[in-house]
């Protein structure tokens, strides 16, 4: 029976996101350097059966939302064996899924029958070369059938996109006109520190209020629409259009204050915000020979201590001068 989880802020934690692995056949400059990232050991990372175990303690406490992230989720050998048994968690009410889109597409249909309803399709241009120069990879084509294949399967399909200054301008136009037509979401992120290299970003130039000026210059008759409770995204609408537009405030994080969400990375590392550095570690947890009861214990004290803002998270870092992870090692 569910009891219902809260920070020592009186927000409901109902939200879980969890990366299956820090793997991905993709290179996204702004996610990890040219070479790849140092992988992980299979020892490292949580065993499937362990995830399962967490999940269900999680669930049955208040949980109510499980995301799949990477790295790619696909790349991890037995995904979709997983993924159903997850589906079976009772209590559990919604099960989503953060793909690249590369391998996805044969999979689509064994989603949905799992009641699989929503997938997050990584896509910042429509632009063969551009895409190329983002990703290190030439894979456009299959990410776009994957879109077509979720569309004729009738999926919520949310198009994420990061937008990056000399990168991809010119393509935030041309993704929103894809909301003309189908009925999606597509969504802009600010570009984020989290590409795995030890630079610090000092400003950032296109933040959510540029890019919606971007877009007002094409559409200006498009206006603000009412936001889901907890929403990561400013959320849009342009009369005559199927879809709508979001904007996701990841570094200025003015979305913070209603955040109902945990994320947990591939090696165990348990976040309670994206910027913190990991507040514990629960495949540590999980192997020693600690009971259900005193594994939640600890969990539910660290998500007591959940940081009010990603600001007041990230100060609390022992490496407060900048961050250094990969997306792809956080879960995106």
């Amino acid at each position: 029976m569910q009891a219902g989880i809260s920070d020592q802020h009186g927000r409901k934690i109902n939200y879980l996101r969890l990366a299956v692995t820090d793997r991905c056949n993709l290179r996204c400059f702004y996610c990890m350097p040219h070479e790849g990232l140092n992988w992980l050991e299979r020892k490292e990372i949580l065993s499937y059966e362990e995830m399962l175990r967490l999940c269900r303690l999680l669930v049955n406490t208040g949980i109510e939302k499980i995301r799949i992230t990477g790295g790619e989720p696909f790349v991890r050998k037995d995904m979709m064996p997983f993924l159903e048994e997850l589906s079976h968690l009772e209590g559990l009410k919604e099960l989503s899924i953060t793909t690249n889109g590369v391998l996805t597409a044969a999979h689509v249909p064994a989603l949905k029958q799992l009641g699989i309803k929503s997938v997050n399709l990584s896509l910042d241009t429509l632009d063969r070369q551009r895409f190329f120069e983002i990703t290190r990879r030439d894979e456009l084509d299959k990410v776009l059938h994957t879109l077509q294949v979720l569309q004729e399967h009738e999926m919520d399909v949310k198009l994420n996109a990061v937008v990056m200054a000399g990168k991809n301008i010119e393509d935030i136009t041309s993704l929103v006109a894809l909301t003309k037509e189908q009925k999606i979401g597509v969504r802009f992120i600010e570009e984020m520190p989290f590409n795995g290299e030890s630079h610090s970003y000092r400003s950032l130039q296109w933040d959510h209020i540029s890019i919606l000026q971007q877009i007002k210059e094409t559409y200006p008759e498009i206006y603000k629409i009412t936001d889901a409770p907890n929403s990561t995204s400013y959320n849009y609408h342009i009369p005559g259009h199927k879809g709508t537009v979001g904007i996701i405030a990841a570094y200025t994080r003015s979305f913070c204050g209603t955040c109902n969400r945990i994320r947990i990375t591939p090696d165990g590392s348990f976040k309670t915000c994206l910027y913190d550095e990991g507040v514990m570690n629960v495949r540590d947890l999980l192997r020693s020979e600690k009971s259900d009861a005193e594994v939640l214990e600890r969990i539910l004290a660290v998500i007591a201590g959940k940081p009010i803002d990603g600001r007041a998270a990230e100060q609390g870092r022992k490496q407060k001068l900048h961050v250094t992870e990969s997306m792809a090692t956080i879960g995106g």
